[in-house]
């Protein structure tokens, strides 16, 4: 028996999920814990479902997911929206730091990845799915570059890059505890004393009709911008480069250009909503239509993958980056957010740098660092490292 839903019956299963996903992470203690997303519980949950009753020859559901890709390139406009060269300044020297080790990650995330890949022999590709993809970038860019790949014909490119990304995320809140806790000790590290407040005041402007339309009209016009310079580029150049790569980099200029012409112009507590909605469908899509029978016969792969990715980051946050950021208190907290967003999302950072303080103290700078590099400037540094990698070996 099959079962087919249009594109509106899809979107609507997509919200439901969500809203599913949003109860169950609530009530259940584990996925609080580790900041499980709603979408990733509520469409993980409708992939295994649907798989039991393929399995048991009950049912195959199809599902029209054409509008993903639109929800998909607004949540990544919304993100280059949110980077100000202005944050920049904010955060001096120790986040320029921060930043080139974010971007050196993603670069050995996908040497890890692709190298493994060809030793255990699976495609390349899938080790970059295993990368920095599903590692740095999380669930979004899994769904995304998944997509993309598995355009190149390498199948299951969707299905391992979420797999990927729910192992990293509950990593990441795992060991990021732990490691902070033995810095904290080794070095009898305490906070200073300057004040706790966070640096980067919140957007308190009421939300309004006429200023949610316009940032409605910035966010479409990147879109409609950046999509087509990267469909230019691609058939200029024949390099892969998804129309959502573009429309957040021209998202990225858009916005500095608008901070110097009219400040006031972008709300980003209107963006952060549009973003925020619009990541949570498309992660929802995403997830439920995932083909978990696919991933069966990598499951050893995978597990080797992200086990070389834990070790290396661990062993990279501790004796690298907490030493080029002062070996200090600051470094410490630091440098669990690292491991939180390093492996799953931002998030995850901020839980995992929630904990430290409220056990050790507090930490103006790395409540300044962390977010700005892990929410908004990393793809800055991470795109352009997936994209060429993906192009060397589609």
């Amino acid at each position: 028996m099959y079962m087919a839903l249009n594109q509106i019956t899809t979107l609507c299963l997509a919200v439901t999920l969500f809203l599913i996903g949003a109860f169950l992470v609530k009530r259940i203690k584990f996925l609080n814990k580790y900041c499980i997303p709603a979408p990733v519980v509520g469409g993980l949950l409708f992939a295994i479902l649907a798989t039991g009753l393929k399995s048991l020859g009950m049912v195959e559901i199809t599902l029209d997911t054409s509008l993903q890709s639109i929800f998909m390139i607004t949540f990544f406009t919304t993100v280059g929206l949110g980077a100000s060269f202005k944050l920049i300044k904010l955060g001096g020297k120790l986040l320029i730091i921060y930043w080139i080790a974010c971007g050196f990650l993603a670069l050995m995330q996908n040497v890890i990845g692709v190298s493994l890949a060809q030793v255990l022999g699976i495609h390349p590709l899938l080790g970059v799915m295993a990368g920095a993809v599903s590692m740095e970038g999380g669930h979004g860019a899994a769904a995304a570059y998944g997509q993309t790949i598995e355009g190149f014909g390498v199948s299951s490119a969707l299905s391992v890059g979420m797999a990927a990304a729910t192992c990293g995320l509950v990593a990441g809140g795992l060991v990021g505890g732990p490691v902070v806790q033995h810095l904290v000790r080794k070095f009898n590290l305490k906070p200073g004393t300057e004040e706790t407040e966070e640096y980067v005041a919140k957007d308190e402007r009421p939300v309004t009709e006429k200023s949610f339309m316009v940032q409605v009209f910035l966010i479409t016009f990147c879109m409609a911008v950046g999509t087509f310079i990267g469909e230019w580029f691609s058939n200029l150049t024949n390099f892969a480069l998804p129309g959502y790569v573009g429309a957040m980099f021209t998202a990225v200029i858009v916005r500095n250009i608008v901070d110097r012409i009219n400040p006031q112009a972008i709300n980003m507590k209107e963006i952060s909503l549009i973003g925020d909605i619009s990541l949570g469908i498309f992660l929802s899509m995403a997830l439920m239509s995932i083909k978990l029978w696919e991933i069966a016969d990598l499951a050893l792969p995978l597990f080797v993958i992200i086990l070389a990715q834990v070790v290396f980051i661990v062993l990279f946050a501790m004796f690298v980056l907490f030493r080029a950021l002062g070996k200090n208190y600051n470094a410490a907290i630091m440098v669990s957010g690292f491991l939180g967003h390093g492996l799953g999302a931002t998030p995850n950072a901020m839980a995992n740098m929630s904990a430290a303080v409220e056990k050790f103290g507090p930490s103006r700078k790395a409540y300044l660092i962390v977010p700005i590099v892990g929410a908004f400037l990393i793809d800055v540094f991470g795109m352009p490292i997936i994209i060429t990698t993906i192009n060397l070996f589609k």
